[in-house]
Formats: C-alpha cells, sequence, structure tokens
C-alpha cells in the first residue's frame, strides 16, 4: 500500500520545468530609432551577423555573440533594396533573395558599406503587388539558391507577374531553372539534413491547413493558380488541375507529381503562419534534437520542431511546439555553430502575439535536456516514439495513456477548411524497450492523408519528471513497408 501511495504522489506533483530552464530567449539591441522589421539573417565571418529590414537596409551587428549584449554596435551596410527575404555570406559578397531577383553585393574599399550591387539572376515578374514575396534559400550541396515565389494575390486567384507560385533553382553563373509550380504563399525556404529542399506553404488556397513541404524537383506542389506560366519555360511539364472539393490522396492517385505535404501544421493548434526552415547541425550545441528541422511561426511568435522521415520516397513526419514566448512575429531565423539561434521579428501586415513591431532575439540551449519525445517513426503496426530521457516503464505500457485522434482538410479552391473526414485511432498495445528510451504503439484506424494526434501526456520519466510538450501531431502519407 505504502509503494502505492508513494507512486500516486510522484504522479501528481510531476511538473514539467519552465522552458527557460531548457532555453534561454534574449533580445538584442536594435540601432536607436530605426525600423527594423527583419526579413533575413547572415551569418559573417568574425562573428559579425547582417539582418535585413522589410524597409530595404541591411545593417551589421557586432556583439550579438557575446555575453554582455549592451556593447552591441550596429553599421549600416546598404539600403534601398527591395523586402529581401533571404541572405547569406560567401566569398566576400552578400547574396540575397529580394522581390524582383537575387542580387549580391560587396564592399569594395574596407569601410562595411556596400559599394557594388550586381544581379544575378531576374526570371520571375513583379507588379507592384504587396504580396509579391521572394523566399530565398542559402546555397545548397552545390551553391545553388532555391527560390519560392508568393503569388501576386494572397485571398483570391489573381495572378499577374510571370512564374509567381513557382520555385526556382539558381546557380552561382546566374542559371534560373524551374523546379517546381503550385506554390501558394511561402514563409520562409531552407533545407534537411539530406540537403533536400523544404519550404513553408500557408493555409490559403488549395491549401486547407499550413505545411511544410518538400519541393521536390519536377513537382507540383498543390495550387494550379500559376499554372498558366508553364509555357514559359521548356523544364517542367504542364502542372495538373486538381477537382475542386477533393481530397490530397484522392488526387495524388490521378496526379503522381502533386507533392502531398511532408507535415500538416493544424491550423490554430499549431501556429497558423510558419515561416523559416533550418535543420540543427550542431551535432548537440543545440540540445538533443540535432539533425531536426525547426520551423519559424509569425502570427503565434514560436518555434516549431519537426522529425521527417522519408517512406517509399515520400516525406512525412511530427510536429512538437518547441520555444514561445518571442516579442514579434518570426520570419527569418539563422543557426550558428555554437548552437545559438538568431530569429528576427515583424508584425506589419500580420499580426502576432508578440506585441512588437519589430524584434531582434536569440536563443541558446542551457546544457539541461528536457523530457521529451524526440521522434515518433512510423512502423507496419503503428508507430515507435523515442524519448531524450528514459520514460517511466509502467506509465508507457498503459494504453490508457496515449489518446488519439485523425482528420484531413478539403483540397479546394477557396480559403482554407475545416478538420474533415474525423476518426478516433486507439492505441492498442505499448511495447517499452529494455532502456526506456522507445515505446513502440500497436495502433487501429490509421488513414493515410490523415493528420494524427497523439496525446501522452500521463507519461513521466524513469526519474518522474513531467513532459515538456505532451502532444504531437503526424501525418501519413504513405504505409511503412
Amino acid at each position: 500500500m505504502r509503494n502505492l501511495f508513494t507512486a500516486a504522489i510522484g504522479l501528481a506533483l510531476a511538473v514539467a520545468s519552465p522552458a527557460e530552464d531548457y532555453y534561454s530567449r534574449e533580445e538584442i539591441p536594435l540601432p536607436p530609432g530605426e525600423v527594423m522589421e527583419l526579413g533575413s539573417i547572415a551569418l559573417l565571418p568574425e562573428k559579425r551577423v547582417a539582418v535585413s529590414s522589410r524597409r530595404g537596409d541591411i545593417w551589421i551587428c557586432e556583439g550579438a555573440y557575446g555575453e554582455d549584449l549592451t556593447k552591441v554596435t550596429w553599421k549600416k551596410f546598404a539600403e534601398g533594396l527591395h523586402e529581401p527575404f533571404g541572405m547569406f555570406w560567401r566569398d566576400g559578397w552578400l547574396w540575397l533573395t529580394q522581390r524582383p531577383e537575387v542580387t549580391k553585393i560587396r564592399d569594395t574599399d574596407g569601410d562595411w558599406e556596400a559599394d557594388e550591387f550586381v544581379t544575378v539572376a531576374a526570371p520571375w515578374g513583379i507588379n507592384g503587388n504587396y504580396h509579391e514575396y521572394a523566399f530565398g534559400s542559402e546555397p545548397d550541396q552545390n551553391g545553388d539558391i532555391w527560390v519560392a515565389l508568393c503569388l501576386t494575390g494572397s485571398g483570391s486567384a489573381a495572378d499577374e507577374s510571370p512564374f509567381r507560385g513557382w520555385g526556382f533553382r539558381i546557380t552561382p553563373k546566374g542559371d534560373a531553372i524551374p523546379v517546381v509550380s503550385g506554390i501558394r504563399s511561402p514563409g520562409g525556404i531552407g533545407f534537411n539534413a539530406k540537403g533536400d529542399t523544404f519550404y513553408c506553404d500557408n493555409q490559403g488556397l488549395w491549401n486547407g491547413s499550413s505545411s511544410l513541404k518538400h519541393m521536390k524537383p519536377g513537382g507540383f506542389m498543390g495550387n494550379p493558380t500559376g499554372n498558366k506560366y508553364w509555357k514559359l519555360q521548356n523544364v517542367l511539364p504542364q502542372p495538373p488541375e486538381p477537382a475542386n472539393e477533393s481530397r490530397i490522396e484522392t488526387e495524388r492517385k490521378k496526379f503522381p507529381a502533386l507533392v502531398p505535404p511532408a507535415v500538416v501544421f493544424p491550423h490554430g493548434l499549431v501556429g497558423q503562419s510558419p515561416t523559416a526552415v533550418l535543420t540543427d547541425t550542431t551535432e548537440g550545441q543545440f540540445g538533443p534534437f540535432a539533425g531536426q528541422v525547426f520551423v519559424g511561426e509569425q502570427t503565434h511568435s514560436q518555434v516549431q520542431r519537426v522529425f521527417l522521415e522519408e517512406v517509399k520516397g515520400v516525406y512525412q513526419g511530427a510536429v512538437w511546439h518547441f520555444t514561445e514566448g518571442y516579442r514579434s512575429g518570426i520570419v527569418p531565423m539563422r543557426m550558428a555553430a555554437d548552437g545559438t539561434l538568431f530569429v528576427g521579428g515583424t508584425n506589419r501586415g500580420w499580426a502576432s502575439r508578440g506585441g512588437k513591431p519589430f524584434t531582434f532575439e536569440r536563443t541558446r540551449w542551457t546544457g539541461r535536456v528536457p523530457f521529451e519525445a524526440k521522434e515518433m517513426r512510423i512502423t507496419p503496426e503503428g508507430w515507435e516514439l523515442t524519448f531524450t530521457k528514459p520514460v517511466d516503464a509502467n506509465l508507457a505500457a498503459d494504453t490508457a495513456n496515449y489518446k488519439m485522434a485523425a482528420w484531413t482538410y478539403v483540397y479546394q479552391k477557396t480559403y482554407g477548411s475545416p478538420q474533415v473526414d474525423k476518426v478516433t485511432p486507439k492505441v492498442v498495445k505499448a511495447e517499452v524497450a529494455g532502456d526506456g528510451l522507445s515505446v513502440k504503439l500497436t495502433v487501429e484506424g490509421r488513414v493515410k492523408g490523415h493528420v494524427h494526434e497523439l496525446d501522452y501526456s500521463p507519461l513521466q520519466s524513469a526519474a518522474g519528471e513531467a513532459l515538456w510538450h505532451s502532444k504531437c501531431w503526424y501525418t501519413i502519407n504513405e504505409w511503412a513497408p
């Protein structure tokens, strides 16, 4: 009786530590009097950091890595650019993607003011519409830049500029190669650990909910609004015209080129406007999630964490909440080799929880490991969950401690979608590994093409720690072999 009573007290008192115990968040002072709605962040030699503002200025920051952020200094490097959303340093040049083109700029006389501006490539059009954003990546393994282009209009089918809604690969020599069509409204672009390209598309036309999508060369990303521009190129075949009010899974069977969202972010549950895409390549400097993808969130001022896996040549995976409390809506992010995550914020045109119109912040791992589900891998029977620390075996083996729900979204030309085709999968078996670091779940009622919500909040670590986050959302595109 005493052991049962003690266990009950332990369960009742298990409380997750505050987020700041695991990851610190600090604001970096900005130049006084300047409007710094950040669109890009680049890491420069000698621990300098460059940021671009949506108003077209580029500033160089010194001291952003320092312990005393009151000593930060700023120098304006350039001005007059057109809302850059993507920037990096290479061979003495700052390369950036702005609305009309990919550009490289540099300082030739050593005064840290740019005096040479070169257009690298400008294969797409603009007509001045506010929604004609262009998001560019850092260089890929071949040195190429990947660009995701917003449609001309946001809430309508307007598309008045060539190649809006398309994705390009830009070589260092300026060759512009179309790689995908079917984009709606990207918020950021980057690579996974393997080097494949991903971008975030936001809820809207033909996007029932926001998601992380694999920019698979030759693929159709789902929005047919920009299909009329396929005649302007001879690289990609004519994109398909999907049926209205259908389902992604249904249309995939008709059009193999249709690339399903790798990970759907259920609207409202996992933010509303995903943005930056980056992979933790620091090999542990940012905590126990090395190799995983982190995604910025503009509306909810958060960072989300994504585990990706490739099944039968198609990406899918799970998303968790990660950190929050940022003071503006996150758009750009960059992670330094020492594990410093730089975050840029802006809320002009898009409301955000953070409260400030703009901000520049950094996040670092404190060295303390949270008790957290680390991975969620699909299996023929269900999923395998892995943990950052050994789980309490008795709690993890009890199937009553897992609750699931699943649904999908209408694939339609109108804006967004409610959750539809709801089902309730059931965990019928839970097998805990001997080391306590994983549990295999046998699940009945899974549905291909659905988002699967898993709530495992009763679990604790073997040491009695509560979970930092107790829900995740897995998108099934393919069954495990």
